[in-house]
């Protein structure tokens, strides 16, 4: 392990991790992202993936996490001042851990006989990642974005994901038109406007569930090419968050398997 101070904030590494952190382009360009905090970190290398480099802080570098960290982390560590870090991160309040790491790519095929998760335009970063944490608890091991969803590898879609990416295939920018006719398995699509409701469905076997964007819901194809349910809501409110819906159906799946 090497530890390296840098000061300015136009030094090239710093530069080249802001973009990371702020721009889906770039990272797309340079195929890497940021970890940010030690817990996604200690979770990548758990899974035997190699971190390229890391920036904290001198304060955060002597806390115990890092000491797990550096067990098995060898390379750069990258010192930078606490304004400067506060100024970098998105999140502001974790140890001061921002780790640069390759974007992984996916190493099979979609499976169109698995259980899957479709994101439809879903764009807020914080419920792009509590869908895949969510679905990898119910065990949903493949998950599908279109184009307009949050990237999946961003780093506000990461930190909420809390590692659940790290056992997820992801594919993303893919169009429902090129896909849904090709499962092989029931695809459902969640709709406050329909009236099936979704207990009365057999979920013991494997599916897909498509979710759609937050104000405006789902694409009228895939209305029409998956079946709509509807979760029964007694209190009347006209519809749920979409992260909150997405669980209730993953964990009704996972109740009926038991």
């Amino acid at each position: 392990m090497s530890t390296i101070f840098l000061e300015s904030k136009d030094n090239p590494k710093i530069k080249h991790l802001r973009g990371l952190i702020e721009q889906n382009s770039y990272r797309k360009k340079q195929g890497q992202t940021v970890l940010e905090g030690t817990h996604l970190c200690l979770a990548w290398l758990q899974e035997n993936r190699r971190i390229n480099s890391i920036f904290t802080t001198e304060h955060a570098l002597a806390h115990p996490d890092f000491e797990e960290i550096l067990k098995t982390y060898t390379g750069h560590i990258f010192i930078i001042g606490e304004s400067l870090y506060k100024d970098l991160s998105t999140l502001g309040t974790t140890l001061a851990c921002l780790a640069v790491i390759d974007l992984p790519s996916s190493s099979q095929a979609l499976k169109f006989d698995a259980d899957t998760l479709i994101l439809e335009n879903v764009q807020d970063p914080g419920n792009v990642g509590t869908l895949l944490r969510s679905a990898a608890a119910a065990g949903i091991k493949q998950v599908v974005c279109t184009k307009g969803s949050a990237s999946l590898w961003s780093p506000r879609v990461l930190r909420a994901g809390m590692g659940a990416h790290f056992s997820l295939h992801t594919f993303e920018n893919i169009a429902l038109e090129d896909i849904l006719p090709r499962f092989e398995i029931p695809v459902y699509v969640t709709s406050s406007h329909r009236s099936a409701s979704l207990y009365s469905k057999d979920l013991s076997k494997a599916c897909a569930w498509i979710l759609g964007n937050e104000g405006q819901g789902v694409s009228e194809y895939a209305l029409e090419n998956a079946e709509a349910v509807v979760i029964p809501q007694p209190g009347g409110q006209e519809s749920l968050n979409v992260a909150i819906a997405g669980s209730i159906c993953f964990f009704e799946m996972v109740r009926q398997r038991l």
